[in-house]
């Protein structure tokens, strides 16, 4: 069963609250969630992804949704760009839709 995140988002669907440890399949929710915004086969910036961040959450800081997305292997880096874990970038410039 998917757990619904509508109690941790805003009237704009902006994830305001990050769930307790305890609450973690909710936790897992928001991921899918904000995964589910990126392309797969796409590559992203910092600036990107920050920007991804910063406009669908209203959290103090929104590093804590990258840092849980990278460690929950729902973004794949090297370092330099991050992409959707289930899909390596292909050839498309980043950021480019298809």
């Amino acid at each position: 069963m998917t757990k619904s995140i509508h109690d941790f988002q805003d009237e704009h669907g902006r994830i305001h609250t990050w769930p307790s440890d305890r609450r973690r399949a909710h936790q897992l929710a928001i991921l899918d969630y904000l995964t589910g915004l990126l392309d797969p086969g796409v590559s992203y910036d910092q600036g990107q992804v920050d920007q991804l961040l910063a406009d669908h959450s209203t959290l103090p800081d929104p590093s804590v949704l990258l840092t849980e997305l990278v460690d929950g292997d729902y973004l794949a880096t090297d370092g330099q760009v991050y992409w959707r874990a289930d899909g390596r970038p292909g050839t498309r410039p980043s950021g480019e839709r298809g």
